[in-house]
């Protein structure tokens, strides 16, 4: 039987503490940080025969998932959903929101929502950092696979701000433009989600 000489145990021992360190030292570079936030600047930009129009929400529910290195600088995203009430979608016209809230049929269908299934990220300008995501994006009931590209800027307060756009056809969601004045003012069918919103830890 072999026995383990005091030498050969305090080599085994060095290198099993090395390998913790090592260990520690990559859990650390690769850390998760847990985000949220409850508000939002969303903006839905289409068209119409008679002039260009816009809805506006600035409620949300989003949480996120980044892993991120030493340097505080973010390396990945594993995580991503975010929501907002349909109704809380507002114009300048209430028969305008009315016509809107039918097509996007929010009495059987109450939440926009987009739940991220993967991501990229790359590094952008200036400190930020780009990020593809592929994720699930529901609108009026109807669930579609969307990538959406978004700029993510972090701040000196620990927080980080989060803003991009994504063009989409209602029609591919099972909603037919919306129209107004008995049907002689018809909206595009195309609409454009802008949106930026502020991460705070959890």
């Amino acid at each position: 039987m072999n026995r383990i000489t005091p030498s050969t145990a305090k080599m085994m021992l060095t290198a099993a503490l090395l390998s913790a360190l090592l260990l520690l030292r990559a859990l650390a570079s690769n850390a998760q940080t847990n985000y949220s936030s409850s508000t939002v600047d969303l903006v839905i930009s289409g068209t119409s025969t008679l002039h260009n129009w816009d809805m506006k929400s600035v409620k949300a529910n989003c949480t996120a998932s980044f892993n991120q290195n030493s340097a505080g600088q973010v390396t990945e995203l594993t995580a991503l959903s975010f929501s907002t009430p349909a109704t809380a979608l507002k114009s300048e016209h209430t028969s305008m929101d009315n016509n809107a809230y039918k097509a996007l049929k929010t009495d059987k269908n109450p939440a926009i929502t987009y739940t991220m299934t993967s991501a990229t990220v790359t590094n952008g300008n200036g400190g930020t950092i780009i990020v593809q995501s592929k994720g699930k994006l529901t609108i009026a009931g109807a669930t579609r696979d969307e990538e959406i590209v978004a700029t993510v800027k972090p701040n000196a307060d620990n927080t980080l701000t989060v803003s991009g756009s994504r063009t989409i056809s209602m029609k591919d969601f099972s909603m037919q433009p919306p129209t107004f004045m008995m049907g002689t003012i018809k909206t595009g069918n195309d609409v454009t989600l802008k949106f930026s919103l502020i991460l705070k830890k959890i």
